[in-house]
């Protein structure tokens, strides 16, 4: 049986095919379609079994990286959504949650995020719970009916529901979803005790407005391709209903698939769904060669995504958004910068060279593609500089050189600057730029950048390897085999995962112990049903427990593991004083005034899945690695001759000297003077500086 894994970007769709039976894996891009992603999600199906000569029928799963809710929430594209509170809480979303990621010396004035539903779409409804789930007030159904009929008039397609205490008892959402199924059935519905039984008002009624907003353009982007994977299925019709149906999964921001069917239920776990699986597949890799302190670098077409890993597991948070909007969901914790291959070189009004964020996309694309672009692109000044090929995916998308000079040379003139030096400062500012993404999750943090290696992947991750070792110091690079479709890979290595939490603020010297065990079995049993409806019985399932504890009167708080058995003894606070010591450099261990408070407890249900095995690649038994051919490549204020490596034929044990480039299907690996590229035993290229080298 054959497993397929399709990750789609801003330019390519990528595919990667593993036969279980035979071991064997391919892997290929197509190009993305915009204007509808599932029809290039469905060509590349038709590509992997093309490669693996392989019918529908041979087709055990097929996982899938989306960015369609990203998308959408980054262009702003919110539309008609409702938001119903309990009365006289109407203003939440002016009152917000006062947040400076960039702190204040970049602005003289703070601007709050966007408001997410309009103030004509919000209505209050009558009822009240305590902080305990409590009833202090009944909920009204006529306000509930008058909310329902109000929003049903105004057009509204997508209604979010969230109540003060909601986490702590569920009723009264309950009860309004009822109504609203009975007055406007054709709305999608959000309720926040589905999406986040968390506190803080402000963030669990914003997650459930997202989920709201993207649920319709998610509904209908996997029935579509649900459409079209059914299609695939050769039997007529009279024998399609009792066919057996293709399993699709798509991926989740925390690290997890779930299948289509259920991620429609909660489409906002997809918001960083690209991004994750990259980061996972880039750990597994970098774990066999190992690695267990490395940093991501996925570069794409339109945008370049950073992570953690340590210990061969992505950094986790709750504390992320999309587009200014908050979205309190475990995701892993990304960075995303708008330096991809796409992104766009323009001059500010004070005339200074500027890259990125705006991006060309796959069309009309750079302006060596030939389809119509004007603008200069990263691709361009790669071009000209000659470190890329003339062109890509082995000459299927070819590359106009000289449109690309003539488009640099009009920036150049602006700027008084040749084409190259021109070229050569578009690089190094996106260089800058995906250096600067790198300090954020790791000096932002308390890591040394210093003490990772960093794996570059994607089809533009590893074009500025070599200066990004030079700007940051980290120990090297590493660059996976077919690094441009590493994301699609990282979709066949992760298992089924659920996350449950449930609030339970409580100072440790006061815990219910019996509670906190409640508690935990109550979200194991949600996440042990959850489990067995996608197929896993009960002896496969693998459960972690943890807990958000924090110092009394502290705003945030940090995660640890609790153990088995193990609810509320000391040897959890004990993790927490040492989790925050690490990350904040103090703790208050031994400080009998600072009291330590739970806040909230969760459950991650994990169904296991088969990872595909890494094969070894051939040593290399006869002399040295020959290059394909040698043209000039700029590396500094003048080119150089450099030797072009087809990655193919490089062998264990290779080594090549920069300056030199190495090129195969889905990406480029330049090599600067003074580096060296050695090929390990898993063929990955590890470059390092030469007075490093071992």
């Amino acid at each position: 049986m054959i497993r397929i894994g399709i990750d789609t970007g801003g330019t390519f769709t990528d595919v990667v095919a593993i036969d279980d039976q035979t071991g064997r894996a391919v892997a290929g891009k197509v190009p993305s379609t915009p204007a509808d992603p599932s029809e290039g999600f469905i060509v590349a199906v038709r590509k992997a079994l093309t490669l693996l000569d392989a019918t529908p029928e041979d087709i055990a799963v097929v996982s899938h990286g989306t960015t369609v809710a990203t998308n959408q929430l980054l262009q702003g594209k919110v539309d008609r959504l409702g938001f119903i509170t309990t009365a006289g809480f109407e203003h939440l979303l002016e009152i917000a949650r006062q947040s400076v990621p960039d702190g204040y010396g970049n602005s003289y004035f703070w601007v709050k995020p966007p408001r997410i539903v309009p103030a004509d779409l919000v209505r209050g409804v009558g009822g009240r719970l305590d902080a305990d789930g409590q009833e202090v007030r009944p909920f009204s159904t006529a306000d509930a009916k008058e909310a329902a009929r109000h929003l049903k008039a105004a057009g509204v397609r997508s209604i979010g529901v969230s109540f003060l205490h909601s986490y702590a008892n569920a009723e009264h959402e309950q009860a309004m979803r009822e109504v609203l199924e009975a007055e406007f059935p054709e709305a999608a519905v959000s309720i926040s005790s589905d999406v986040l039984p968390e506190y803080r008002e402000y963030e669990r009624s914003m997650t459930t407005l997202v989920d709201a907003a993207v649920k319709p353009t998610v509904s209908g982007y996997v029935g579509r391709i649900r459409a079209r994977l059914d299609a695939l299925n050769p039997l007529p019709d009279n024998a399609r209903n009792n066919a057996r149906r293709i399993p699709f999964y798509v991926m989740k921001s925390n690290g997890g698939v779930l299948s289509a069917e259920e991620v429609v239920r909660q489409p906002v776990t997809t918001v960083l769904s690209g991004p994750a699986a990259g980061a996972l597949g880039a750990a597994l890799i970098s774990a066999h060669a190992g690695f267990d302190r490395i940093l991501t670098l996925d570069g794409g077409g339109t945008s370049t995504d950073v992570a953690v890993v340590l210990h061969g597991e992505p950094a986790v948070t709750t504390e992320g958004g999309v587009g200014g909007y908050p979205s309190k969901i475990p995701m892993i914790d990304v960075v995303t910068v708008g330096a991809g291959g796409g992104s766009i070189a323009w001059l500010s009004p004070e005339g200074m060279l500027k890259v990125g964020p705006r991006s060309a996309g796959a069309d009309p694309g750079p302006v060596c593609y030939g389809r119509g672009g004007t603008e200069v692109t990263v691709t361009d000044a790669h071009l000209v500089l000659g470190r890329i090929p003339a062109g890509l995916l082995g000459g299927e998308v070819p590359l106009d050189r000289e449109a690309a000079r003539a488009g640099l040379a009009g920036l150049g003139g602006k700027l008084g600057m040749t084409e190259e030096a021109v070229a050569a400062g578009i690089l190094e500012i996106s260089a800058w730029n995906q250096a600067n993404a790198l300090r954020q999750v790791t000096v932002k943090r308390g890591l040394d950048v210093r003490d990772f290696q960093l794996t570059a992947f994607g089809g533009s991750g590893a074009l500025l390897a070599c200066r990004l070792v030079d700007i940051l110091g980290v120990q090297g690079v590493l660059v996976p085999p077919d690094p441009g479709n590493v994301s699609a890979f990282g979709l066949l290595t992760v298992d089924v995962r659920n996350d449950y939490v449930q609030t339970y603020v409580r100072r440790h010297d006061r815990i219910d112990v019996a509670r906190v065990r409640t508690l935990f079995g109550d979200l194991q049993a949600s996440a042990s049903k959850a489990l067995h409806a996608e197929g896993f019985e009960e002896p496969e399932q693998v459960f972690k427990r943890s807990a958000d504890l924090r110092y009394f009167g502290q705003a945030y708080e940090v995660r640890v593991p609790v153990p088995d058995g193990d609810f509320a003894t000391e040897s959890v606070v004990e993790a927490f004083h040492a989790a925050h010591e690490a990350m904040y450099g103090y703790s208050f261990r031994g400080d009998e005034r600072q009291v330590v408070e739970w806040v909230n407890l969760r459950v991650t249900g994990i169904g296991p899945i088969t990872r595909p095995e890494i094969s070894e690649v051939p040593a290399r038994t006869d002399g040295s690695p020959e290059p394909a051919r040698v043209r000039q490549v700029w590396f500094g204020d003048m080119p150089v001759e450099a030797a072009i490596y087809s990655r193919r034929t490089l062998r264990h044990g290779d080594r090549v000297q920069g300056p030199a480039v190495i090129e195969e299907y889905g990406s480029t690996v330049p090599v600067h003077p003074g580096f060296t590229c050695d090929v390990d035993r898993w063929g990955n290229l590890l470059l390092t500086q030469e007075d490093q080298s071992c």
